[in-house]
């Protein structure tokens, strides 16, 4: 099975074009709940593949608004790639997104490989996921308490470096999960304007996309985006879908499609004893 074979194709993707400012990226990043953004350029008609622009470089680069110079090159797979070679690349470069480019057709953008569309070919058993969960589990697991506000939850998740945390009650018992996509879908985006003075702007800020920037003594536009500072109990997935050691990668597969979901909580005896992300299914490949 090729990259090919399992890709999000071209017509069916939303990427930004150069020339475009930071504000289109914004745009995306807010609607679609991505990390990242293909950039193209139109050259005689053919969209060009010209490199990614991710919700990082935003942050690092805040006083930066041409998208050509927030582009950056990461490295791209054709379609003639095989899908296992994809997948052995995604965990190696700690890449969900990679974009396919067929270099013999002027560099073309062709579509974009995805941790999820390897997930989906394992779920249809179109490659092999018969590994046990149990051998691909993470046994560290991120935590939060159910009353933590969310704001500091968000950064717990940060700064763990991972998608999600879940969530114990007084216990110690597991009784939710909550996830970045999670947060996104109930974040806001406040656009305004700031007078910096001489010192630091944005630095009370909860989550800002341009992160902390002085400028001086002058007004510049804001973009940020604002979480609420409830109990995670009140925005948490509390039906937790949960898998057994003896399942299969397929199985993990199956329920995270079905689902919508990018990680299962791993249960022995009732316990909570591990984590199956998706990344882990293509580690198992």
């Amino acid at each position: 099975m090729n990259v090919a074979d399992a890709m999000t194709p071209r017509n069916e993707l939303v990427t930004v074009e150069l020339p475009g400012t930071r504000d289109d990226v914004l745009t995306y990043l807010q609607e679609y709940g991505f990390s990242s953004v293909p950039v193209t350029k139109s050259v005689d008609g053919v969209d060009v593949y010209r490199g990614i622009v991710s919700r990082d470089s935003l942050i690092e680069r805040p006083d930066e608004d041409q998208l050509a110079l927030l582009t950056e090159e990461v490295a791209t797979l054709t379609p003639e790639t095989d899908i296992l070679d994809a997948a052995a690349h995604m965990v190696d470069n700690d890449a969900r997104r990679v974009p396919v480019v067929d270099p013999t057709d002027n560099d073309e953008l062709d579509g974009i490989i995805t941790v999820t569309d390897v997930v989906h070919a394992i779920a249809r058993e179109q490659i092999d996921g018969e590994t046990a969960v149990g051998e691909l589990a993470t046994h560290e697991i991120n935590t939060t308490y159910v009353d933590t506000p969310l704001t500091v939850a968000e950064r717990e998740i940060y700064y763990a470096r991972v998608p999600y945390t879940v969530v114990l009650n007084d216990d110690g018992d597991m009784t939710g999960m909550l996830t970045e996509v999670d947060i996104v879908e109930i974040a806001r985006v406040v656009e305004g304007e700031d007078d910096t003075g001489e010192s630091i702007a944005e630095q009370d800020s909860e989550w800002a996309w341009e992160g902390i920037k002085a400028v001086g003594n002058s007004y510049f536009p804001t973009r940020n985006v604002e979480i609420p500072a409830e109990p995670v109990a009140e925005i948490m997935t509390s039906d937790v879908i949960t898998i057994g050691k003896t399942k299969t990668a397929t199985d993990a597969a199956q329920a995270m499609i079905t689902n919508d979901i990018e990680q299962i909580p791993l249960v022995s005896g009732g316990d909570l004893v591990g984590i199956v992300r998706d990344i882990d299914l293509l580690e198992g490949l």
